[in-house]
């Protein structure tokens, strides 16, 4: 855990040319899988990994000898080694070590969520504008094959339902379900449905922990649609599904899996469907199906076509695309406080259902 606050007067400068120098700040839990896909990106060529920090020496030591990589001593030299960095550490520590890196003209990957208040995320934002420097937020979800195939065929969102389920982490428990898990799902569908919130409505209950544990949204957007995501840090196995109906001229549902990568989409068959050489190939491939018939419509089952890779590398491959190229990322700092704002909102109606 990172409780310091470390100084820092080195002047902005633009990324010189050659290998983007990157470290880790935080190598908990996840931070860990941060510093093993940079080693590997490392080892690619693509970066030069130049270190990691945690308050936890003993902990630092041994990610560090397990990824080829050194132990930075102090907050000072990592932003004296460093390029670029990822922030994996607790959420009250966010703001400070975002500041003074984006301060130093360190381009950053803050881990979801973004801040604890919706201020210092719009204080995040003006500085990384006014340093010239990458801000993402980690809602790694929008790098998951899942979303990209849901983006290609869903393309008129009408009710959208997910579900993140876990069981109690052993890990920093220092938010809510609400800022811990369902903000990834806050993140895709406003991402997805790409229309203004018309109204939120929340409700949870904390079972474990002082803060909620198990949680429920209603989201109603400007272009009608309605999303309802429940998320639970209680729960004895684990999911992460999302469902989705989409109007338009083709009809769809669609269901995917994040966590396996998979899912299957149904619709309603053309009239003339049977006769085509197409129909009897969809019908004889594995997993597809009518699934129900009626007024003479068919409803047909297919497996869905997703390349399964790992959506941590990719967000982090899109980092140092975006540092390299100096781009605006996927998750900028804008959409993560977006989702920040509404996560909040959400938290803020429970609280007050408790004290009622």
């Amino acid at each position: 855990m990172i409780g310091l606050v470390f100084k820092v007067t080195l002047p902005f400068s633009p990324l010189v040319s050659g290998k983007i120098k990157v470290a880790v700040l935080g190598v908990g839990a996840l931070g860990q899988h941060h510093a093993r896909i940079y080693s590997e990106l490392q080892k690619a060529g693509k970066i030069e990994f130049v270190g990691l920090y945690d308050a936890n020496i003993d902990r630092a030591s041994e990610i560090a000898k397990e990824h080829n990589t050194q132990v930075l001593a102090t907050l000072d030299a990592v932003v004296s080694a460093a390029d670029a960095l990822s922030i994996v550490t607790p959420t009250i520590t966010h703001f400070d070590l975002a500041t003074q890196a984006l301060e130093a003209g360190i381009h950053v990957l803050v881990e979801k969520p973004m801040t604890e208040e919706s201020s210092q995320a719009s204080k995040l934002v003006q500085l990384a504008q006014d340093r010239n420097c990458v801000l993402q937020v980690g809602h790694v979800e929008r790098f998951n094959p899942v979303f990209d195939y849901l983006q290609s065929v869903a393309t008129e969102p009408r009710f959208i339902e997910t579900h993140r389920l876990s069981p109690y982490p052993e890990r920093s428990l220092d938010v809510g379900v609400v800022l811990d898990l369902m903000i990834h799902d806050l993140d895709i569908v406003m991402a997805f449905v790409n229309s203004p919130i018309k109204d939120v409505d929340g409700v949870g209950v904390p079972v474990l922990s002082e803060s909620e544990d198990i949680a429920n949204a209603r989201i109603k957007f400007e272009n009608g649609c309605v999303a309802n995501l429940t998320v639970s840090r209680v729960s004895p196995e684990r999911m992460r599904k999302i469902r989705v109906f989409s109007g338009g001229e083709s009809t769809s549902y669609v269901s995917l899996d994040y966590q396996k990568q998979e899912g299957y989409i149904y619709r309603i068959a053309a009239e003339d469907a049977e006769k085509s050489s197409l129909w009897q190939k969809l019908l004889h491939a594995k997993d597809s199906a009518i699934v129900s018939e009626f007024a003479g419509k068919k409803v047909v089952r297919e497996p869905v076509p997703i390349e399964k890779d790992e959506p941590l590398k990719l967000e982090l491959q899109h980092f140092i695309q975006c540092v390299d190229e100096k781009q605006t990322p996927k998750v900028s700092g804008q959409a993560g406080r977006e989702a920040l704002e509404v996560a909040l909102e959400i938290t803020r109606q429970i609280q007050q259902l408790k004290t009622s």
